[in-house]
């Protein structure tokens, strides 16, 4: 049975409230712990009132208290955001309470727009420059601490969380691979590089005390329903986010509507079936078939399923599905960090 595992968002829809969009994170992972799920992840956003995850610490303790194995994560921290110390006594600190459950996924993008850049006090020039270096402290601060160490993270020294690197193109890949790190790619948002990037990350993959051989895993959409025709409409939501992302104008997520077609220009649709188009849209047959082809595909030894539907029983339901799916699918067995 292959890995599968769920990025979610905390997605805010019309009508809603932060609140309630942590509540649902929390009882979708409770299900997902139930329906055979390894990890829960939460992303950082910032100044997005359709993503209530940015103190992502934070909402993972929340879904953690909620939870009893499911490993929650991130998926990720935009660690130039922040000092590497504040990350490691924050998911330090996650990873004493609830211990044996805690990845750091990593990520060197903003998560943001450029003024609210500023406001995190990030230079928009060099904040990412010295991302590999970041790392390397960051992975420090979980080592046991050595003689003579000044600075150190309580908690968090000693307890070696699990790091991983996300990208959405080559470069961390390549970082992955060099550094002896599993590696995970936003093909869910950022397909095009993803064969090349998975490629790269494996040709080049040095061993570490971390991994012996590489690890990789893929973010991928899943809309899944009891017919074809509610999962195309259920994936309308996230086709409008799309649209008006592309505008400057992101929002909270809309309900679904009958007719893609009239989701903005066929320039703005086209944007967005590229972006999406790593998708399982179907009834459990059609999204079986796009799995088998996909894993066969790529040899990821995880699946990371995100899928960013409007009504949360639908949501709920369409995750289920696929962990059903995933779960009958008759694969080679996989060793799993």
């Amino acid at each position: 049975m292959q890995a599968f595992s769920i990025l979610d968002l905390a997605v805010v829809t019309e009508g809603s409230t932060p609140r309630e969009a942590l509540h649902n994170a929390r009882d979708l992972a409770r299900r997902a712990e139930q329906q055979g799920y390894r990890r829960f992840w939460m992303a950082e956003h910032h100044n997005m009132s359709g993503i209530a995850s940015a103190a992502t610490s934070v909402a993972l303790g929340f879904v953690a208290e909620g939870t009893e194995r499911i490993r929650i994560g991130a998926g990720g921290v935009m660690l130039p955001n922040h000092a590497p110390l504040v990350i490691a006594e924050q998911f330090g600190t996650l990873a004493t309470l609830y211990p044996n459950r805690v990845d750091l996924g990593l990520g060197r993008a903003p998560g943001t727009d450029g003024a609210t850049m500023q406001a995190l006090r990030r230079d928009p020039r060099h904040a990412a420059d010295t991302f590999p270096q970041d790392v390397q402290e960051l992975l420090h601060y979980f080592e046991p601490v050595q003689p003579g160490q000044k600075v150190r993270a309580v908690p968090g020294a000693g307890l070696q969380v699990p790091v991983w690197l996300l990208g959405s193109s080559l470069y961390s890949a390549q970082l992955a691979a060099a550094m002896g790190l599993p590696f995970a790619f936003a093909s869910h948002f950022a397909p095009a590089m993803l064969d090349q990037a998975l490629a790269v990350y494996r040709a080049r993959f040095e061993p570490s005390h971390y991994l012996d051989r590489p690890y990789a895993m893929a973010a991928i959409n899943v809309f899944a329903a009891d017919t074809d025709a509610d999962a195309r409409r259920l994936m309308t939501s996230v086709e409008q986010q799309f649209v008006r992302l592309v505008r400057g104008n992101p929002g909270r997520l809309q309900p679904p509507v009958d007719n893609p077609e009239a989701i903005g220009t066929p320039m703005e649709r086209a944007q967005a079936q590229q972006a999406l188009a790593e998708s399982a849209v179907g009834d459990p047959e059609t999204i079986r078939a796009w799995l088998e082809r996909f894993i066969e595909r790529t040899q990821v030894d995880e699946l990371m399923l995100s899928g960013q539907i409007f009504d949360h029983r639908a949501r709920c339901h369409s995750f289920a599905l696929a962990a059903e799916v995933l779960k009958s699918m008759t694969l080679s067995p996989l060793v799993h960090s």
